[in-house]
Order: structure tokens, then sequence, then C-alpha cells
């Protein structure tokens, strides 16, 4: 890790394998900086290389009718592109730069072959996707589990908890987000979402913005997805 990395998001890949597994592995590509909106990974393609998050942050999205649809957010530290390179198939989402991101791309047959020769970082290769696919029925399970605000308070507090930045009033959402983008990642209609964040800023739990979301009160936010667990 060079000086210039910031620590690595708890839970991300490159925290969960040790200092010299992390040089190691990262010594086998070649580091670039990428400005906002670069497409690292395009749904559909056949490239098998894998990208490693060292600073910024990225969307992983994939297109629904035509339409993009988001899946998830990358933070330093993590892994992407690990699928097409452990299976040899076809990108199955496309990976785009939110704001500068500097990330490591390793080769395919680099990547295989590291892991080959250790199996600590085989096994977290595979505690990744695993908690991935974890996380992604956790959402699904919730579509009809729960009402959209409920929904948006589980979402959000997942996400300022790995991407928050302090603010005079709170905890901004270091990620620039759609009504769109949300709506996707909570499995409602984009006026259901623009109805569930009305409620949470009456609430006094949020501050909204254009593609701006800054979390007023994180305990009482955390609390509405809490009491839902228990109705």
């Amino acid at each position: 890790m060079t000086e210039a990395d910031p620590v690595w998001a708890p839970g991300s890949f490159l925290s969960l394998i040790t200092a010299e597994e992390r040089e190691q592995l990262l010594a086998l590509g070649t580091t670039r900086r990428l400005p906002p909106g670069r497409q690292l990974l395009v749904e559909g393609r056949l490239d098998a290389h894998v990208e490693i998050i060292r600073q910024g942050h990225v969307k992983v999205s994939t297109s629904v009718a035509g339409l993009p649809r988001l899946l998830a957010i990358r933070l330093p530290g993590d892994l992407v592109g690990e699928l097409a390179a452990v299976t040899g198939g076809g990108r199955s989402a496309t990976v785009t730069t939110c704001g500068e991101v500097v990330s490591t791309v390793i080769q395919r047959p680099d990547f295989m072959g590291f892991l080959a020769r250790h199996p600590n970082v085989a096994a977290q290769v595979t505690a990744t996707v695993g908690r991935r696919l974890r996380w992604a029925n956790e959402r699904r399970s919730e579509f009809s589990a729960f009402p959209v605000h409920v929904r948006l308070a589980r979402v959000l507090s997942e996400i300022a908890a790995s991407c928050g930045e302090a603010v005079d009033d709170g905890l901004l959402i270091g990620v620039e987000l759609s009504q769109t983008e949300l709506a996707t990642l909570v499995g409602a209609r984009e006026d259901t979402v623009q109805r569930g964040l009305r409620m949470l800023r009456q609430d006094g739990l949020l501050r909204t913005g254009y593609r701006q979301i800054v979390i007023l009160d994180e305990p009482g936010l955390r609390a509405v997805a809490d009491r839902a667990e228990w109705q």
C-alpha cells in the first residue's frame, strides 16, 4: 500500500488479506488514475482481468430493457471483475467510476496464478463472492417484507457507514445517487421512492438535494430499519 492510499473500507477484499499478500498482489498489476464516469468493466464483454479499487468509489450496474439499474457501490479495497476471471465468462455488469478513482488492473493469468499459490487469498475471493450474493438475496427479500421508507433507511444506513463524510449537520453520503438509482437499489418505483424520502425528511432523519443525501440522524435512521425487523 502506498502513502497515497486511504485505509481500506472495513470488510473489503484488501482489508481481509495480509499486508504481505496485498503488496505482492498489487505488484502484479498496473495502477492508473481515472476520471469520473469512466467504465472500468462493461457488461457482456469477454475480457477477464480484475480491478482492485485503491481510491474512490465505483458503481456496479446492469442493463434491463436498455436502461441501467444500479446493483451496488464498491469502495477502496474492493475487488471487481472476479467472476469473469474465475469462470472465464463474459462480464455480468458494468463498473463505472464515481469521481476520481485509482485502480490496479491485474490480468487474469497473473491473478489466477497468484490465487493458486496463496490459498488464503483464494479463500477471501470466494468469501467476497458469497457476501455479495447474500447481500443481493437480503435486498430481494426486503422488497416484499418492508415498506419503501424502511428499505431506504436500511440501504442508506449501509452506504453511509461505508462512504459517509462528516459535514456540519450530519453525514454526507460520498456517492452521488439519483432517485432512479435508489429505486433500483430498493426495488421500488421512482415515485414511491420520492414518497419514502419525503417521510424520512419529515422525520428529520435526512436532507436531500440534487444527487446529494445528508444523514441528519444516523441512529434514528438505523432505528427505523431495526424496528422493522421486529414487526
